[in-house]
């Protein structure tokens, strides 16, 4: 899992682009490195990261030997630790200066448009097309880490959005748990928020990266997306007015509360409280929302896989995650791309990384491994997890993201406020945050 601080960079549109783009002429001059390739023996890989889990799992898996065995490496680790915006803002920053930049590098899913633009991402990082080419079919997001439909990272969790829920809620209010739609959860929400002062989701109203990301949350499974698979922006549709309405009743009729964002003290007493007794959010919320602020209701709370919308769309959603990128034409390239590909696309490497921080499998024949499938919950009242994630996984859409989409969430974040507000239209808002877009991204 991330920790707390890094979850909420997740949720929020980094800083920096600007960074981005005066680089960019230089970056196109970098990725030509003449030092002698390290190919066997004793190598140092440098990786920078937010998060600690990551530090964790790494060192795990270098110094418990069983992944690294038969490589011609011998693997030892130095890493630095500096948050998500930081991260890249730096690494751009040493590779214009012919720097001291990192082997492998975690990238926050919102901090990879900054170097999708302009050939950064070409520039800077390992191609992985023939790595993941034997995985074709069976390796999961690998669309937000791409950038001409050329995977250059390798997300660390699927992030499977699921419906958490307060069990003793709904069996003291009668409520199923199996409701098969948001529209039959809506208007049960409605009549328990109006007798009760209970509601049943959350949207966020506080800044832009949070309020934008909770509505892509819905909007992915409802069937939309911010962009296509080769950068075009794709908001304006009705699934995207359609989730909006579907929000702003939801916050107007108190089926939905609006909290300025899933982690802060607002959130943390609603929850303790109980007056929100359920919420989409990814699979770590579990960690770092509920049992960071509610231990106590632990053997309380369950999951499920999320309602669908009556007018289509997925069974689940998903938001939040990190890539690692292999730095190239490095001496230790090589070597941290076998290192990565040893944690990352082995079942021994993924299993490591959930019994480490949680991490779910990116593998999608994983879900079925009996080893995961016999995983139970404590916290979840023994729950067996991957019997849902397992559904999730089998109708997850997917994510694509563009250079513009930093931009997208700062244009966007305040219409979509609007609407949650009932101080605009949902379609309004829609066009608004479009129109403020076309005119700063000419696409």
């Amino acid at each position: 899992m991330t920790s707390e601080v890094g979850r909420r960079s997740v949720l929020r549109a980094g800083a920096g682009a600007g960074l981005a783009l005066l680089a960019a002429p230089a970056l196109a001059g970098c990725g030509s490195g003449s030092a002698r390739a390290v190919t066997e023996g004793p190598v140092q890989i440098s990786m920078w990261t937010h998060d600690p889990g990551y530090i964790k799992t790494f060192q795990s898996a270098v110094r418990g030997k069983a992944l690294t065995k038969g490589s011609q490496f011998d693997y030892r680790m130095r890493f630095t630790t500096a948050a998500g915006t930081d991260i890249v803002t730096r690494m751009m920053a040493q590779a214009v200066a012919d720097g001291d930049t990192p082997d492998l590098v975690g990238m926050i899913i919102d901090q990879f448009p900054r170097v999708m633009g302009a050939r950064i991402a070409q520039n800077l990082f390992v191609d992985l097309s023939e790595t993941v080419r034997p995985f074709d079919g069976r390796l999961l997001k690998l669309a937000p880490y791409s950038v001409d439909r050329i995977p250059y990272g390798l997300d660390s969790d699927n992030s499977v959005s699921v419906l958490y829920y307060r069990q003793d809620v709904f069996d003291r209010y009668r409520i199923p748990e199996d409701v098969d739609t948001w529209q039959e959860l809506a208007r049960i929400g409605e009549r328990l928020h109006e007798q009760h002062r209970i509601s049943l989701g959350m949207v966020a109203t506080g800044d832009n990266g949070s309020i934008v990301n909770a509505f892509l949350q819905f909007l992915l499974q409802r069937g939309g997306g911010a962009f296509d698979a080769s950068g075009g922006l794709t908001l304006d549709s009705p699934e995207a007015v359609e989730v909006l309405e579907f929000m702003a009743r939801g916050v107007r009729t108190g089926f939905l509360m609006a909290l300025p964002d899933p982690y802060g003290s607002a959130c943390a007493a609603a929850l303790k409280s109980g007056r929100l007794a359920a919420t989409v959010m990814p699979n770590w919320y579990n960690v770092y929302g509920l049992q960071a602020n509610v231990p106590e209701q632990k053997e309380k709370w369950r999951i499920r896989t999320l309602p669908r919308f009556s007018g289509g769309g997925h069974e689940a959603s998903t938001l939040g995650g990190t890539a690692f990128c292999v730095l190239k034409d490095k001496p230790n390239t090589q070597a941290a791309l076998e290192l990565l590909r040893r944690v990352y696309l082995t079942r021994e490497g993924q299993l490591l990384r959930y019994r480490s921080g949680g991490f779910l499998p990116t593998l999608k024949p994983l879900y079925e491994d009996a080893e995961l499938r016999g995983i139970t919950d404590d916290y979840l009242g023994g729950q067996r997890v991957f019997d849902v994630y397992g559904r999730a996984v089998a109708d997850l859409p997917i994510f694509y993201q563009a250079p513009g989409m930093q931009i997208l969430i700062d244009v966007l974040g305040g219409p979509v406020l609007s609407a949650l507000q009932g101080k605009t239209s949902a379609a309004e808002a829609i066009k608004s945050g479009i129109r403020a877009y076309r005119q700063q991204v000419k696409r």
